[in-house]
């Protein structure tokens, strides 16, 4: 094979004349270019560090500082230090070898740098006290106030000229730990509307004991760890909710991006993995400069650093995120083999034709599976206890390690799927359940779960993402997505004949074939059955809602998200007959690793709404339940949610032994309704007038519930909103198809009220 030959520097034989060495001059070029690749890599992360720990100082700001203050000083003949370096020289040895005039340079170096340092810390803690305030967030939809105003101009003062991806990290305030009083109330009243009077009394009577007996112990642990850590809750969160849960990942943790929804840019596989792979290498290359844009009102950037080179490790008792600073390589499945393909040569990222020539390889590969290897994945679908014991048992040592290696240390993973996805209009409802179904979950063995994310990509060119939940959030990984989706047709592009642009390398090694030895012991079938179990009872609708967007909304004068939430809330009324606890993902980034909060959407004035006749008292009310809506959710991003609370206080009740009533009913409670928005964050990469067609469909997750609803949706442009629903066959309760039907029809006569007040107020 070509590329064992050129992996060898040299080669030696003994001969009775000694010994003959042979270099190959060819792999010793590539180990220096690799070496030359690796340092440049490691000053870019020095020179950030450096950046990033000063700011929002600067080394060139420091340079000025000291050019002029030496500047003046000499000119003005002023004695930098003010006789102080005078003073001290009298006791220093170095004295007697310094000139007068050096210790003049010297002195001003100090005391310049000292000013610029304290200059620094004032201007960070200036703007740390400006990020703390939050009472930006309560501005009436689409204006801003006078103050303000006067607050994003002092950020954006504070905030230099340039800021980096991580530069703000040491501004950004941590989380408050909230009062025990107001998360108390603020629980009582989010379920009020859900239980009865006597329900009600009795959980209203176990939350007052809490707060005036166990909860001010729980508390004074809480606000003690608030002042000790980064964030009181980001730790606990990814361990307690993601790295100690037992069951399989797939579908129950793992969520989905989809391609466009009307378009594909190419039909060759091979083509759109290799724009594809080229750009989300390239995004690499920008979070490795930190050059990503931060956003105008400064979030915590912390989720970014694992995005590449992470997989999820299984253990018996947790699961643990290994994260490596570098890899030059990813893995991709095709037909149940595993490769390695190396992104790197030359010292250079290979463009997007030389990774199609690798990708073509891969498929025109005709060798079969070795034993075991073609559902080896499955292992990550199913139950985390039989993984982490057949990855101690049997991928320990020898080849199956080094192939496993070469998986998880990989920068992502890929899998070239072997079947046709997307979206037919002759056939919409089935072909949209089908292409999220795959997405989600696949033939739960060709997507390797644990990685950070794989890059789907379907034999008719059509794509997608699988994302692994525990090191960060959805909108992360939309970024990303939001990127590769913006370079790919537009800025990348293909040939004519669907080909990616440029031309293959002549000299380019092929990809690495991994090679396994599994035993039949190895309980791969058992984990697979769990999977396909629970893939098979995924009830998936997609429904791409074009009646009306959020122009028209915005027209009505309320938030469109609020106005969403009421449309499910009104839809879960007519599905089920009743309403039901509700969740909805908002985020916390603007605290220092910060993630995200609950949103109790259903409240007293959304069920006020779904049980009102009369049209004009219904309108009154959903315009004060979307103005509801909108101050839960902004209490949620400013530190003042519930469910975080609670949730800490139920840990370090667990820690001391302690029992609480309250506590253990509160987090027993289902969330038969789980929702979340998909933000469009970077709308400046797409042209949604001129190409509303070249945008992400959004994505979706699997039920939390049994007998519940899992809603993700998307807002794209003015008038396009895509909904991605899932729930499970096996409840009698539930089906995805007839609660799409209910959400159209709820978004349909919600506008039909605001259209009626407006009829009536022009006559």
């Amino acid at each position: 094979m070509a590329e064992a030959h050129q992996a060898v520097a040299f080669q030696f034989t003994v001969t009775p004349d000694g010994i003959d060495l042979q270099l190959c001059h060819e792999a010793l070029r590539q180990v220096y270019l690799s070496g030359l690749h690796s340092w440049k890599k490691r000053f870019i992360r020095f020179k950030n560090g450096v950046m990033t720990g000063v700011y929002p100082g600067s080394p060139s700001g420091l340079l000025v500082v000291l050019v002029g203050y030496m500047s003046t000083t000499k000119y003005a003949k002023i004695d930098p230090s003010l006789g102080m370096f005078t003073k001290l020289s009298k006791h220093l040895p170095i004295s007697k070898y310094v000139t007068e005039e050096g210790q003049r340079i010297v002195g001003g170096v100090l005391i310049g740098t000292g000013l610029w340092i304290a200059v620094t810390f004032v201007m960070r803690n200036v703007l740390k006290y400006l990020l703390s305030w939050h009472s930006w967030m309560f501005n009436r939809h689409g204006s801003l106030s006078l103050k303000t105003k006067l607050w994003l101009m002092l950020v954006k003062v504070f905030s230099g000229p340039k800021p980096m991806l991580y530069s703000f990290q040491n501004s950004i305030p941590r989380l408050p730990v909230p009062p025990i009083k107001d998360t108390v109330r603020r629980y009582l009243e989010s379920v009020h509307p859900l239980m009865d009077d006597e329900q009600y009394k009795r959980m209203e009577g176990l939350a007052k004991d809490f707060e005036k007996n166990l909860g001010p112990k729980l508390q004074w642990y809480l606000k003690l760890k608030s002042w000790w850590a980064s964030n009181y809750v980001s730790d606990w969160w990814e361990e307690y909710i993601y790295l100690r849960g037992r069951g399989p990942i797939m579908v129950n943790s793992n969520y989905y991006a989809m391609d466009f929804l009307y378009v594909i840019p190419t039909t060759r596989q091979a083509a759109r993995a290799g724009n594809s792979i080229h750009a989300i290498m390239m995004y690499r290359r920008k979070l490795d400069r930190a050059q990503i844009k931060p956003n105008r009102v400064p979030l915590c950037s912390a989720q970014w650093e694992r995005m590449f080179n992470t997989s999820r490790i299984p253990g018996l008792e947790t699961d643990v995120l290994q994260h490596m600073n570098e890899s030059k390589h990813i893995a991709v499945y095709h037909k149940g083999r595993f490769f390695k393909v190396w992104l790197f040569y030359d010292g250079r990222l290979l463009l997007p034709r030389e990774i199609e020539q690798q990708i073509e390889r891969i498929l025109a590969d005709k060798s079969e599976p070795h034993p075991g290897e073609e559902l080896l994945a499955a292992l990550t679908a199913g139950d985390r206890d039989p993984w982490a014991k057949a990855r101690s048992q049997f991928f320990s040592q020898g080849k199956n390690k080094q192939s496993l290696d070469s998986v998880e240390k990989a920068a992502f993973f890929v899998t070239l799927d072997d079947t046709e996805q997307r979206y037919d209009p002759e056939n919409s409802v089935q072909s949209l359940d089908s292409y999220g179904k795959s997405l989600l979950h696949g033939k739960c063995y060709d997507r390797w779960f644990d990685k950070s994310f794989n890059l789907i990509v379907f034999k008719n060119g059509t794509m997608g993402l699988n994302a692994e939940h525990s090191w960060a959030d959805a909108p992360i990984v939309g970024h990303l997505w939001e990127h590769v989706l913006s370079s790919d047709p537009v800025r990348l592009g293909y040939t004519e004949d669907g080909h990616c642009k440029g031309n293959p390398h002549p000299n380019l090694p092929g990809p690495q074939r991994l090679q396994w030895d599994i035993p039949e012991e190895v309980m791969i079938n058992s984990s697979l059955k769990v999977a396909k179990a629970l893939a098979d009872d995924v009830d998936m609708h997609i429904i791409p809602f074009n009646d009306f967007g959020k122009g028209l909304i915005k027209k009505c004068k309320t938030s469109p998200d609020g106005f969403i939430q009421i449309a499910l809330q009104l839809a879960h009324f007519r599905d089920k007959g009743k309403f039901c606890l509700t969740y909805e993902a908002s985020m916390t980034r603007l605290f220092r690793e910060g993630r995200t909060e609950t949103v109790r959407s259903c409240t007293t004035q959304t069920s006020t709404v779904g049980l009102t006749l009369m049209r004009e008292e219904k309108l009154k009310l959903l315009k004060v339940a979307a103005e509801k809506h909108q101050d839960l959710y902004r209490l949620a991003m400013t530190g003042k949610g519930i469910d975080r609370h609670l949730f800490c206080l139920y840990l370090v009740s667990k820690y001391l032994g302690e029992d609480s009533a309250f506590l253990k009913e509160v987090l027993s409670e289902p969330w038969r309704l789980s929702t979340s928005q998909t933000p469009l964050q970077q709308v400046d990469l797409f042209d949604l007038k001129r190409h509303p067609e070249y945008v992400t469909s959004g994505g979706g997750f699997g039920p939390v519930a049994d007998d519940g609803y899992g809603v993700s949706y998307i807002i794209l442009g003015e008038d396009l909103i895509n909904f991605h629903i899932s729930s499970k066959h096996s409840s009698p309760e539930t089906d995805s198809h007839r609660f799409g039907s209910n959400i159209r029809q709820a978004m349909l006569d919600m506008l039909d009220l605001f259209q009626f007040d407006n009829k009536a107020s022009n006559k």
